[in-house]
């Protein structure tokens, strides 16, 4: 009997313990999954918050677009989206030949020539939205985008934001810097401008209607642009993907104004140059310069 009683309780003893040790794993393993998932919500939030400070510092990073250029420039590639602008009007229909306007932001610089080759080659003529440059080094590169057809368009003389955008006295100044560059070193009157980045970017401390209002009484029409190439941001695009880019939005317009860049780091512009053109001409698209029968665009609808 004394045995009979005793293995009842070594059993019992050892339920107990297989009991205990059951409880320990399953706690071990409920706590263990807990702080996985505690772990991950957390990185994910970091994630998140990190991406959100990455954003709002990328619309308040300056950078140079050219790093010949001492003068302080911001990425116009930050904008981009923000000008997804659908004029009822100018949506391509079946049959339509679409007009092209390629568009080159913040030149002269040391890719113009080989722009302005490569536009001879094709036979094909351009706008140019330049920049105030050292007309010693860049003043023939001025004179050849004049010379060879091109239309020269204002894109500030400084392309300094903080500058350009402090008042409308400021920008009055700056405007006439430009301006006055381009009749000196040209002999060109130019009456189209770019506001730098875009009429509608969002860091001016001037009423955009007040600027507009200056440049009407000067007789100048602003251009802004509805199909971007991607050239303007800080994601490395190959000239294949800047050729898509452009390619996948032309079709929508009548009349598409290509936003690209001439400065010294745009390479990939360059080298994306010929497939484009070819790519267009393959489209049927009439590659123009602007002129004053040029279809305007403007992103008017967010002008404050």
């Amino acid at each position: 009997m004394e045995n009979t009683l005793e293995g009842l309780e070594r059993q019992r003893a050892k339920r107990k313990r297989v009991a205990r040790m059951k409880k320990f794993i399953i706690t071990t393993v409920l706590v263990f999954m807990l702080l996985t998932i505690s772990a991950i919500s957390f990185l994910c939030f970091e994630v998140l918050s990190l991406q959100r400070q990455v954003n709002e510092l990328s619309k308040l990073v300056y950078v140079s677009t050219d790093v010949e250029d001492s003068n302080e420039m911001v990425d116009d590639g930050v904008l981009d989206d923000v000008y997804k602008v659908d004029d009822v009007d100018n949506i391509a229909e079946e049959g339509d030949i679409p007009k092209v306007y390629l568009t080159f932001d913040d030149g002269p610089s040391s890719n113009t020539d080989a722009i302005l080759d490569i536009l001879d080659d094709y036979n094909v003529k351009a706008t140019f939205f330049v920049v105030g440059q050292d007309t010693e080094e860049y003043g023939e590169a001025y004179k050849r985008i004049v010379d060879e057809g091109h239309t020269i368009g204002m894109h500030s003389f400084s392309h300094n934001y903080s500058k350009i955008y402090e008042s409308e006295q400021a920008f009055e100044d700056d405007y006439n810097k430009i301006h006055d560059l381009i009749f000196q070193t040209t002999g060109v009157d130019s009456k189209y401008y770019r506001f730098p980045g875009g009429s509608s970017n969002s860091v001016s401390n001037v009423s955009k209607s007040a600027l507009i209002n200056y440049l009407n009484s000067q007789g100048v029409v602003y251009y802004d642009w509805n199909v971007a190439s991607g050239d303007a941001t800080s994601q490395a695009f190959t000239s294949e993907q800047l050729i898509d880019n452009v390619m996948k939005d032309v079709v929508k317009y009548k009349t598409s104004v290509v936003l690209l860049h001439d400065a010294s780091n745009k390479g990939a512009t360059v080298e994306a140059l010929p497939g484009l053109i070819e790519a267009l001409q393959a489209q049927g698209a009439m590659i123009l310069p602007i002129t004053d029968e040029t279809t305007v665009i403007q992103h008017v609808g967010v002008v404050q």
